[in-house]
């Protein structure tokens, strides 16, 4: 088992988008199953979008409790990217180095993160041995990720806008324009919106909205 953890830096993601940049990244499009018998044995790989250890965790819980009749629960997730990533994997009782690691091995060779997989295997009474095991639960979860697909999502952050309402349509527009999203709306004597930002278009939205809205 290994495992690499580094402070976060508030990123969120946005939803999928179809372009390339430095703030983008590739994840799972979907949730998904998928069943390959292996020398008598059953294996189901599960695969799972996250975006925090917490979800990763539950989602492996869900699934341990879900086949907890199993002879394994092996898993591995990926999060972040760079000096951001982080990785954790577990062979959950096969022989060390044999079901976790490449598990997380399809994940990145894929060029996948912020995604958990899960492979369940139900002994069928044939061992597969050490090169055996490793073939198995590697082909397992590429087949699962392959089955989720794959889709771009762009980095975001939150920004928060103070404007008036003779200028929050155009405020509006331009978080629109610039592939924002906003995330909650309160109207007092002013209007406060809360907004998620593409990292790429922050500044730009910023020189945009000078004399019409303040931000934090």
């Amino acid at each position: 088992m290994k495992r690499k953890e580094v402070q976060s830096n508030g990123l969120s993601a946005t939803s999928d988008v179809p372009v390339e940049n430095d703030d983008s990244y590739l994840t799972i499009a979907r949730e998904a199953i998928a069943e390959i018998k292996i020398e008598r044995s059953l294996f189901i790989g599960h695969a799972r979008e996250v975006d925090s250890e917490g979800a990763a965790r539950e989602f492996i819980t869900q699934i341990q409790a879900e086949h907890r009749q199993a002879t394994h629960n092996c898993f591995a997730y990926r999060l972040g990217a760079g000096r951001q990533e982080i990785t954790y994997y577990s062979d959950a009782g096969e022989p060390a180095g044999t079901a976790g690691r490449p598990i997380l091995g399809a994940i990145t060779s894929l060029c996948l993160t912020n995604v958990a997989v899960v492979v369940t295997r139900y002994f069928g009474g044939k061992k597969l041995g050490v090169r055996g095991l490793i073939e198995a639960y590697g082909l397992v979860a590429r087949r699962v990720l392959e089955e989720a697909g794959a889709v771009r999502r762009v980095m975001t952050r939150e920004m928060e806008l103070t404007c008036s309402y003779a200028d929050l349509d155009r405020v509006l527009y331009l978080i629109n324009t610039c592939g924002g999203k906003v995330l909650a709306t309160d109207y007092g004597a002013e209007v406060r919106l809360k907004a998620a930002v593409p990292l790429t278009a922050r500044e730009e939205l910023q020189s945009c909205l000078l004399g019409v809205s303040r931000w934090k």
